[in-house]
């Protein structure tokens, strides 16, 4: 497993292309992101997606998939973005919430017959430049972790990964606090699940 050290979320431009490409080829990454640790892998490679899947014991048919992008530029290229949902992420992000919009019809294969998708913005500029870079978003699902060190220490995510992921980018220690997930679906916000976002 190769590893990428990022000092003070502050990715030099050949980082940001190696793990760009990385991704681009098909390799599964963990990255850090402005809460927990993340799986990540290029939204458009299907195969890519499965192997998170199997990773976690998903069925991707079945489970929510989030995606990370830039900006909201971006995301409303696969998510249908309202007037009230446009103002809370201008609010919000880049920030540690997942929004729940109705899916576009541009959304990647792996996402196709869905009706919803969760659209990511982190406070994290790793993430934002490697999507930016890429081009288009990254899939993203949680790591899975035994205790808080297996969870927030990046050495630790690595053992426990390693073989099992191809690429490790270390950002230094990490929080085990979720995203709080919003629900843009209908006519008012609803608040899914309290996180660093809400709780503040």
């Amino acid at each position: 497993m190769k590893t990428i050290k990022i000092w003070n979320d502050n990715p030099s431009d050949k980082q940001t292309r190696d793990i760009a490409r990385c991704l681009r080829e098909g390799e599964i990454a963990i990255m850090p992101t402005d809460s927990l640790y993340g799986i990540c892998c290029d939204a458009l490679s299907q195969k890519s997606i499965e192997r998170v899947a199997r990773l976690k014991g998903l069925n991707p048919d079945k489970s929510n998939l989030s995606i990370i992008c830039s900006d909201i530029s971006m995301a409303a290229e696969y998510a249908r973005i309202g007037n009230y949902a446009f103002q809370m992420m201008k609010e919000l992000t880049p920030g540690p919430v997942t929004f729940i919009f109705k899916a576009t019809n541009s959304l990647p294969k792996a996402f196709k017959g869905r009706k919803t998708v969760g659209v990511r913005i982190p406070d994290n500029a790793t993430c934002r430049v490697t999507v930016e870079e890429l081009g288009h978003p990254v899939m993203t699902t949680s790591i899975m972790y035994d205790d808080e060190d297996e969870g927030t220490n990046p050495d630790l995510i690595a053992e426990v990964y390693d073989g099992k992921v191809d690429l490790m980018v270390d950002g230094g220690m990490g929080s085990l606090e979720p995203s709080a997930i919003i629900d843009c679906t209908g006519n008012e916000p609803v608040v899914v699940r309290e996180g660093k976002a809400t709780s503040n």
